[in-house]
């Protein structure tokens, strides 16, 4: 019997009496307390777990990834280059920055297609790099090329935290990094997200522009670390940005911090249970799962496979025999409206064909992988998916 694979990861009992504090006080907004308020403890907690020198805790990794793009300062209509799959949220929040998303091909390894994100860059003001799914695209050559212009590099590692390449956390190797907290997340807190950055001026602006009214910004300054460098920053824009009100409360950071300690176990049992259930579905001759890129170490929350061989209608067959079986499959292109196939964001202002983008996501499937799993419970998953493959496909082959 398969356990739900759809509940999120628990919230740890350490959080239980500290949100049980602040519902007897009623203090939940971050700028009540004069110091040490829960969100500004999780921006100190999380910058130092990342190695980064600023963090800002807001409503949403969208509203991270919005925040990072005005923090920029990128004038209207600037041209921010996206892989063609991510989730909607990410040329949502180009469009609400007032810029204008510029797709790129991704291959059928989920990443990025460097010749065509080569071909386009000479005309963007900036790029997001979506880790979609966790699958890390080749930053070594994507940093080459946007150094090598001075382009802005914004990493959405809403999937990511824990991911490192060469050794180095996803999320600090660009600009800004921005990640979620999101029920499906390594971190659960149902919404929130984070962005970290090393720029006092980055992180300044953002700050304001989060909702720092007045002089709330002072709360942000790390008694530990009073960088004249960033007190001037925050001197600098203070009353001269518009407040957007996208801040985080203390009763989030509450149900947050109490996993920080947790992640890196979290994520070693990600990494587990993936690579146990690849390694035996990709024994079936209908499926495989793409490899890592050799410098990145994943920290995997769910897994992606392609389906090989296979028409519409038996892909269809696949997802209803394995549904049947216990493991709920969703192919991304073949799902009515899913946020995640770019032909769906009809609120683009310029529209993109990517043919090797479209077709990847045709057979590109995704189903939910949590750490918690034993390995039994993944041989299982394992046995569901291949079983399914079989019963759909067997009969096609003997025809």
């Amino acid at each position: 019997m398969l356990p739900n694979m759809h509940d999120a990861e628990p919230i740890p009992e350490a959080a239980r009496a500290e949100i049980d504090r602040l519902l007897q006080s009623g203090d939940l907004f971050r700028y009540h307390a004069p110091q040490d308020a829960p969100v500004a403890l999780l921006e100190q907690e999380f910058a130092a777990a990342l190695g980064s020198k600023y963090a800002l805790a807001v409503s949403s990794c969208s509203a991270a990834l919005f925040l990072s793009l005005k923090a920029l300062d990128l004038p209207r209509d600037a041209r921010v280059m996206i892989p063609g799959f991510t989730f909607a949220a990410v040329p949502s929040s180009i469009v609400h920055a007032d810029c204008i998303p510029v797709l790129c091909e991704v291959g059928e390894n989920y990443r990025i297609d460097m010749a065509d994100f080569e071909a386009k860059i000479d005309g963007v003001q900036a790029v997001i790099i979506s880790h979609m799914r966790g699958h890390t695209s080749d930053m070594d050559a994507i940093m080459a090329l946007c150094e090598a212009r001075n382009i802005p590099v914004i990493e959405d590692a809403a999937h990511s935290l824990g991911t490192t390449w060469h050794g180095k956390n996803i999320g600090t190797i660009g600009k800004i990094g921005c990640f979620s907290f999101q029920s499906y997340k390594m971190i659960n807190a149902g919404e929130g997200g984070i962005m970290v950055t090393d720029d006092a001026e980055i992180v300044a602006r953002a700050v304001i522009l989060s909702g720092a009214y007045e002089h709330n910004w002072r709360k942000h300054m790390d008694r530990k670390d009073n960088s004249a460098e960033l007190e001037e920053a925050f001197a600098k824009w203070q009353n001269k940005l518009p407040l957007y009100n996208l801040r985080l409360s203390n009763l989030a950071a509450a149900v947050i911090r109490p996993q920080i300690p947790v992640l890196t176990s979290r994520v070693s049992a990600g990494r587990r249970n993936h690579d146990r259930v690849a390694e035996q579905i990709n024994q079936s001759p209908w499926i495989t799962v793409p490899a890592k890129l050799g410098p990145e170490n994943r920290a995997p929350d769910s897994l992606q496979f392609n389906l090989c061989g296979m028409s519409d209608e038996d892909v269809h067959g696949f997802v209803a025999a394995a549904e049947a079986l216990g493991v709920k499959v969703q192919v991304f292109g073949l799902t009515n409206d899913n946020a995640r196939a770019f032909w769906n964001w009809e609120f683009l202002p310029e529209k993109f064909d990517l043919p090797k983008t479209r077709a990847m996501l045709m057979r590109a499937c995704d189903t939910r992988l949590p750490a918690r799993l034993s390995e039994a419970d993944c041989d299982a998953v394992a046995a569901v998916l291949m079983q399914a493959a079989t019963q759909v496909m067997e009969p096609v082959a003997a025809e």
